[in-house]
C-alpha cells in the first residue's frame, strides 16, 4: 500500500492504494506535508482528482478498491450513480436500495465512504434540502455542491 498528499482547495487530500486499486481517499484537518513524488500507483487519481478541482472532470476513471461490509459496498455503489451536480436525500437512497426503513443504516454507511468525492457522498442530502452529516465538515459539503452545480450568472440586460 502506498500513499501520498496533495493539496486540494479543500485541504490536504490523502490517497491510499495499491496495483488493485485506489483504497482510501481523505480530506485531513491537520497540517501534513504534500508529497514531493507520486507513486505510480496513485499517480492517475491524482490527475483525476486535479482535474476535477479545476473544474475540468465530473468522473472518474482511475480503478478504486474500497474496503468495507457488502452492505456498505451495495450503498457506496449506489453513490456512484448519483450524477454530477445532482443530489438525492437519505430517504430516496434507502428506497432506491428496497428498504425505506434502512434509513439510519444507509446514512451511516455513506459516511463510513472511504472514498472522498470519489463516491459522491457529499450529494446526499436531508429529505428537506438541508445539508445533513457530513465527515468533513458541512463547509467542505457546501463547496463541493457549490463546484458541481455552480450559480449561473445572469445578464443585467
Amino acid at each position: 500500500m502506498v500513499q501520498a498528499h496533495i493539496k486540494t482547495p479543500l485541504g490536504i487530500t490523502a490517497i491510499e492504494g495499491d496495483t488493485e486499486g485506489i483504497t482510501k481517499i481523505t480530506v485531513l484537518d491537520e497540517a501534513m506535508t504534500v508529497s514531493n513524488t507520486i507513486a505510480t500507483e496513485l499517480q492517475e487519481a491524482v490527475n483525476q482528482l486535479e482535474e476535477y478541482f479545476a473544474g475540468k472532470r465530473n468522473n472518474f476513471t482511475f480503478k478504486i478498491n474500497p474496503q468495507g461490509t457488502d452492505f456498505q459496498k451495495k450503498v457506496w455503489q449506489a453513490l456512484l450513480e448519483i450524477p454530477y451536480g445532482k443530489t438525492t436525500s437519505y430517504q430516496k437512497l434507502s428506497i432506491q436500495l428496497g428498504d425505506v426503513k434502512a434509513i439510519r443504516a444507509v446514512a451511516s454507511a455513506n459516511g463510513k465512504n472511504p472514498l472522498w468525492i470519489v463516491v459522491p457522498c457529499h450529494r446526499v442530502i436531508g429529505s428537506d434540502g438541508s445539508l445533513t452529516g457530513y465527515a468533513g465538515g458541512l463547509w467542505r459539503k457546501k463547496w463541493l455542491l457549490e463546484h458541481e452545480n455552480p450559480p449561473i450568472q445572469q445578464s443585467l440586460f
